[in-house]
């Protein structure tokens, strides 16, 4: 697995938690699914991304988009 994929599955168990946390516990989780959400088009924007940050550091290599 490379840094983007790593980061595209990270983003969207988040998305899935939130939304399993929202249904089963309480709507605020649904902030949770709004952060990740935000990030991502954040990261799209400038390619600063947190995420991609610490799986580098955690050894995962990198793929095509965080270079």
């Amino acid at each position: 697995m490379n840094l983007d994929r790593a980061v595209l599955a990270f983003a969207g168990a988040m998305v899935l938690l939130s939304l399993t946390l929202a249904h089963f516990h309480s709507p605020l989780w649904l902030w949770l699914t709004a952060f990740v959400g935000a990030n991502l088009v954040q990261a799209s924007l400038t390619g600063f991304c947190p995420a991609a940050i610490v799986f580098r550091r955690l050894g995962v290599p990198a793929g095509s988009a965080f270079k």
